[in-house]
């Protein structure tokens, strides 16, 4: 034997020994019934009486208790319903309405009719029963006047709670009363879809549009009860129910329901059939928990979406589980329907598929009184969120310019106290040293023209220069440097090429001494 399959063999053992407690360790019992609806015979049953979680198909019992209250004048299916903050906290599948929002109580079926929504289910409860302990109490009270023996009810939803169980046998019986009960309300069991706002939502129930003749009622999924469902179809003016229990997928729960459907027209239940009356009562004492298997952490959770999870490809499921499925879930057929019942085991339904879904017809729903109100009012939650999610956008945005500015500013720091720590460190080295300082910059000369020393005024312009009465004036430009000396001709007199402009402080005295001279000669 492999390993693979010792270690399924194993935990299929262990489990269904962990959850029983008492008799054989070799199966978990699956509950399904098939019921004619008209006669309340029995076409075909196992494990029909023993005690399971119900999951979202509690939502018909909150279904039953509202419309009953509806037939007593005691309320309307235009009464409206406040969704409270409880209502609203309450986990998915839900619509996420906000606290205080209003809708009437027949959009409010018709919502959990189809969307399943948790939120909704917990408003109806404290709305109709002052609480939702109020309401578990009517609940409890209309399932034991109807002829339901072995459920237990706390909530209006079907979320997780220990102490809420059921049995195929009594959905049924709800069931049939719901169709006997409020013939008027039958289409409230088989909508396709509802649109709120702009959002079309498909009902759960992967039947409805791939069975021929499906017609209603309601699905559900916890870890601890597995994929449920309570399921109606018609063909030929014959309606026939069948409760389906405890499976490992959506998709195999509405297989399994629609071989069902096939044996059940196929059937004919004489005179001496059973009725749901008169089933045995369990010798189970309280319903095993599927947790630890339904919701393996190794594979992904599931989740009950009819029109998602019915397409879903057979290795999603994986052979593991159907093997695993094959060990703990078996039970025997009667012979006479071993071959309708062959299907029954999870590997062959591995590459089974019900047909495309038939195209949507959407029941609109709204909140407050009508559509108009309705519109309005989800105007302005549409406008409420944008602002809300605007306002979370900006404070982010804030928050990480401030963290930016923030890291900027400690980085400028750290270079700074870097910067004074080794300049402290050097003058600690070196105590006689002093901080260099750096050269004054030059004045600026006016005009960017360059300066002339004050001893240097023997190269002021030509046209500046004191002229001496009767001496000849130099012509700008004429200036050219200074010749090698000449000595003078006789008589004193000075040769005139061999006169030049002196350089320096000697050329000015030279220069003024024979100024002087010419000056005596005339």
């Amino acid at each position: 034997m492999s390993n693979g399959l010792l270690r399924r063999l194993v935990v299929g053992l262990a489990v269904a020994a962990g959850l029983l407690g008492a008799g054989p360790a070799s199966a978990v019992t699956a509950p399904i019934l098939v019921v004619d609806v008209d006669s309340g015979k029995v076409i075909y049953g196992q494990a029909a009486t023993d005690p399971w979680f119900p999951a979202s198909i509690t939502k018909l019992m909150t279904a039953y208790v509202a419309l009953d209250l509806v037939r007593q004048g005691k309320l309307s299916l235009d009464t409206l319903l406040t969704i409270s903050p409880a209502a609203a906290a309450e986990p998915p599948s839900k619509m996420g309405f906000r606290p205080g929002t209003k809708l009437t109580l027949d959009n409010a079926l018709k919502i959990i009719m189809v969307k399943s929504a948790n939120d909704v289910a917990w408003a109806i409860g404290e709305n109709l029963g002052g609480s939702v302990e109020g309401f578990a109490q009517m609940m409890n009270e209309t399932a034991q006047r109807i002829g339901m023996r072995e459920s237990r009810w706390t909530n209006p939803n079907g979320l997780p709670d220990a102490r809420q169980w059921t049995s195929a046998r009594d959905m049924a019986v709800l069931g049939r009363a719901l169709i006997r009960d409020f013939p008027e309300s039958r289409a409230l069991f088989s909508i396709s879809a509802i649109q709120f706002g702009r959002s079309v939502m498909a009902n759960h129930n992967g039947l409805l549009g791939r069975y021929a003749g499906a017609d209603g009622m309601k699905t559900g999924f916890i870890c601890s009860g597995g994929f449920n469902v309570v399921a109606t179809a018609t063909r030929n003016g014959r309606r026939i129910l069948t409760v389906v229990m405890g499976q490992p997928s959506a998709r195999e729960r509405d297989l399994k329901a629609a071989d069902l459907f096939d044996y059940g027209f196929g059937q004919s239940p004489g005179w001496g059939a059973q009725t749901l009356d008169a089933l045995p009562t369990s010798g189970v004492s309280e319903p095993p928990d599927l947790r630890p298997y339904i919701c393996d952490r190794k594979k992904p959770m599931p989740v009950d979406e009819g029109q998602g999870a019915i397409t879903a490809s057979a290795g999603a499921a994986g052979a593991s589980a159907d093997n695993a499925n094959a060990q703990l879930m078996a039970a025997a057929a009667p012979p006479s329907a071993a071959l309708a019942f062959a299907t029954m085991n999870s590997a062959a339904l591995r590459n089974r598929a019900l047909p495309p879904r038939a195209p949507l017809q959407p029941i609109l729903v709204w909140i407050g009184r009508d559509p108009a109100e309705g519109a309005i009012a989800l105007n302005e939650q549409e406008e409420a969120e944008k602002a809300e999610k605007a306002a979370k956008v900006a404070e982010a945005r804030k928050a990480k310019l401030d963290a930016v500015a923030a890291k900027r500013e400690a980085a400028q720091a750290a270079r700074q106290a870097k910067g004074a720590a080794a300049g402290s460190a050097k003058t600690a080295a070196n105590p006689a040293t002093k901080p260099a300082t750096k050269p004054e910059p030059k004045k600026a000369l006016a005009r960017g023209k360059a300066g002339v020393p004050a001893t240097a005024s023997a190269y002021a312009p030509a046209d500046s220069t004191p002229v001496l009465e009767g001496a000849p004036k130099l012509k700008v430009g004429t200036v050219k440097k200074p010749a090698a000396k000449v000595a003078p001709k006789a008589g004193g007199k000075t040769d005139a090429k061999a006169e030049r402009k002196p350089a320096g402080a000697a050329a000015k005295a030279k220069a003024t001494k024979s100024a002087g001279k010419a000056q005596a000669d005339e």
